[in-house]
């Protein structure tokens, strides 16, 4: 179990940071205010940083089942703002992520845990 999460963690990882950096990068480019698709973008860039810094180095391993609890907020309500534009492609990525999310919370806070 413990390799399917790190693997799972290191795919939504690799996604949010790609995701982060193209938000902090460009963000008048998309249909929010710019101030606040970069604070998507840092929340982004620090959750994939959260997802495998501290369980990799065995410090407040606490942070990764946190990190993944706030990437499903935020891809919960990526997935309203991309329904309420009618965007379902972009309901159907959010939708996988934040399964994935939910996956490595479920994992990282469960009995087994820690």
């Amino acid at each position: 179990m413990n390799v399917f999460l790190w693997i799972v963690q290191g795919v939504l990882a690799a996604a949010f940071a790609a995701s982060g950096v193209v938000k902090l990068a460009k963000p008048g480019e998309q249909h929010l205010p710019p101030g606040l698709v970069r604070l998507i973008g840092i929340a982004e860039s620090v959750a994939a940083v959260g997802l495998v810094l501290p369980p990799a180095l065995d410090v407040a391993t606490i942070l990764t089942p946190l990190a993944a609890t706030g990437l499903a907020v935020l891809m919960a309500l990526a997935m309203g703002f991309h329904a309420r534009r009618k965007e379902a492609a972009g309901v159907a990525v959010t939708a996988v992520l934040l399964l994935l999310a939910a996956v490595v919370m479920w994992g990282r806070f469960g009995p087994h845990a820690f």
